[in-house]
């Protein structure tokens, strides 16, 4: 039962693999060269285990110590995950004890394969989520230390890395302007970040930002809905 779980769920996971490879092993590369040894990539991968949120504690890492001010940017950095959890309830369902592990390696990419794949009947359930689960971990993990150590033995020019996570949030906003019909949720993340920045400036406008963006789009969201559908 296993066995046939993990061979239906390695394929689905092989375009995350090819993904989370570059991806992570850029973000090992770049703790490196913030001056973090491997163990720092491997164990965050591990716990933090939320790829955007992981860059953005770089910094947190290298800031003065505001132990507030992180709690609150990584709960509106992950907040997404709150309606990714509701909208899995009743697949979680009757999976026992592989549902904790479910919960806690949720991320974009497997809340989207566990979401929407197509789980053969002789397959079950609970084995192939929990497969692709652990095998989207095992390659960021993986990929994330690889590229920590990699940091360390190579002594190339690292300048500039840090753009890495400039780039991937681009990349992140671009592919889901193409997605949209409707780019009013970008357009709000777009204005909402300018006015804030010009109001709180460059070292303080990250939470408002935030905050501003999550109620606006959740006061809008039948608004949203129902220009998408």
């Amino acid at each position: 039962m296993r066995r046939k779980a993990l061979k239906a769920a390695f394929p689905c996971t092989i375009p995350i693999m090819t993904g989370f490879i570059f991806l992570g092993a850029a973000y090992g590369i770049y703790m490196n060269a913030s001056g973090f040894s491997f163990v720092y990539p491997l164990f965050m991968s591990m716990l933090i285990y939320g790829g955007s949120l992981e860059f953005v504690a770089v910094e947190m890492l290298l800031s003065p110590f505001a132990p507030l001010q992180v709690f609150i940017m990584a709960l509106l950095i992950q907040a997404r995950h709150l309606f990714y959890g509701l909208s899995m309830l009743d697949k979680f369902r009757g999976t026992g004890w592989k549902k904790f592990y479910l919960i806690y390696g949720m991320c974009d990419e497997t809340f989207s394969v566990n979401y929407t794949a197509d789980i053969p009947e002789d397959v079950d359930r609970g084995w192939f989520m929990f497969f692709v689960t652990l095998l989207n971990q095992f390659y960021w993990v993986a990929s994330a230390t690889t590229g920590g150590i990699i940091g360390s033995l190579l002594k190339i020019n690292t300048d500039g890395i840090s753009f890495v996570m400039t780039a991937m949030f681009v990349v992140i906003f671009m592919d889901q302007w193409l997605k949209e019909d409707q780019h009013l949720s970008s357009l709000i993340g777009l204005g909402v970040s300018l006015i804030c920045l010009l109001i709180f400036g460059a070292d303080s406008f990250m939470i408002p930002t935030m905050i501003t963006i999550v109620v606006l789009l959740t006061v809008l969201r039948h608004r949203l809905e129902k220009e998408e559908n």
